[in-house]
């Protein structure tokens, strides 16, 4: 039987900081994975949890300073009706509609996802691919971690343990464009088995710039491809470049095999994702 962990319910921050610096506690959001949490199949049931429902500070949306800045609590929900993410990331909308169904966007946080750190996660290769940062806080004072470095190990950040996710912030540089793309099962309600974005800042004669090839549910982590990128940087989405960088990655890739997947499945998709993203880009 799943256990029943005690729940505290705080309603401002300073009282979560408080509950998280007196001994082990697992912050929750929308909840989503907490039935396979009590259950004890992927770590050890936790003892108390700190649900984060009420506390406003982690809510909400709004431009600040050339980013775009998402709250921890923010639902793929509010994600999906929110007119900046559809003006300035039309991406995180995208991404946001894959996920789960209407259940599952209605409670299932930005924050969530990033701090459960599944290597499937749906967001996190966007987070990769835009140079997003990700600001952190506990009593000991507030911190911001890219999120290339927060990403440790399989299932691990780079979070203390009496530290919380407060926002996401997500540069918006100009000229930059970012596509997505996740293949699963099914084109619903499915656990990707690949999940890629590809981002770049386009300068005209002088090819792209700041390329980023970012995947998800290759690796214990989500990663950068970064060879793959460096074959695309100052370059133009030609069919010869898609073939190419098509050819790197499938060299770059070392996948997991795991149930939903083998390993070489998922090279060959993750080429088959980048060429077709170059494709589009190129408009042929």
């Amino acid at each position: 039987m799943p256990a029943e962990p005690q729940i505290d319910v705080p309603r401002h921050l300073f009282e979560a900081y408080e509950r998280l610096a007196a001994g082990p506690t697992r912050p929750i959001a929308g909840g989503t994975d907490v039935m396979v949490a009590i259950t004890g199949e992927l770590a050890p049931i936790p003892e108390r949890m700190l649900d984060l429902s009420r506390i406003d500070a982690l809510r909400g949306i709004q431009l600040e300073a050339g980013s775009l800045v998402l709250g921890a609590r923010t639902t793929y929900t509010e994600i999906r009706r929110s007119a900046l993410c559809r003006e300035h990331l039309p991406v995180l909308v995208e991404a946001a509609a894959t996920i789960g169904a209407a259940q599952i966007q209605n409670r299932g946080t930005l924050g969530g996802n990033i701090a459960n750190a599944s290597p499937a996660g749906d967001m996190l290769p966007i987070l990769l691919a835009t140079d997003a940062a990700i600001l952190v806080g506990g009593q000991r004072g507030e911190r911001e971690i890219p999120a290339k470095d927060f990403f440790i190990a399989y299932r691990k950040t780079a979070l203390a343990p009496d530290e919380l996710i407060l926002h996401v912030r997500f540069p918006l540089p100009p000229g930059r464009e970012v596509r997505f793309r996740k293949v699963g099962t099914r084109r619903a309600q499915a656990i990707s088995k690949v999940v890629m974005a590809l981002a770049w800042e386009d300068f005209g004669s002088t090819g792209w710039q700041n390329v980023r090839v970012a995947l998800g549910s290759v690796a214990a982590t989500p990663i950068r491809a970064r060879k793959t990128e460096l074959i695309l940087e100052g370059a133009r989405p030609t069919p010869e470049a898609a073939d190419l960088a098509a050819e790197i990655l499938v060299r770059e890739l070392n996948p997991i095999d795991d149930v939903r997947s083998t390993a070489d499945y998922r090279r060959m998709v993750s080429a088959r994702i980048l060429h077709r993203l170059l494709r589009e880009a190129g408009g042929w």
